[in-house]
């Protein structure tokens, strides 16, 4: 896990689906869930996404909160 990565949770947008233009750290838990069960995308966004997920699951989305501030 980088620095950039967790900048990106912050700022990237879901491109598409149910949450298209949400930031992948504002997503659901279920939603992120449903990626896991179902296989999350290629490339970038599937790691970003798989990367929410495993910080989601284990409680931490606090850690994100200073990223978020310095936007």
């Amino acid at each position: 896990m980088d620095t950039d990565s967790l900048e990106k949770l912050v700022t990237r947008e879901m491109p598409y689906g149910k949450y298209q233009g949400r930031v992948i750290a504002d997503l659901p838990g279920s939603y992120l869930n449903w990626f896991a069960r179902e296989g999350f995308p290629k490339g970038e966004l599937g790691r970003l996404l798989a990367l929410m997920h495993e910080i989601d699951h284990n409680g931490l989305s606090s850690l994100l909160e200073p990223l978020r501030r310095r936007r």
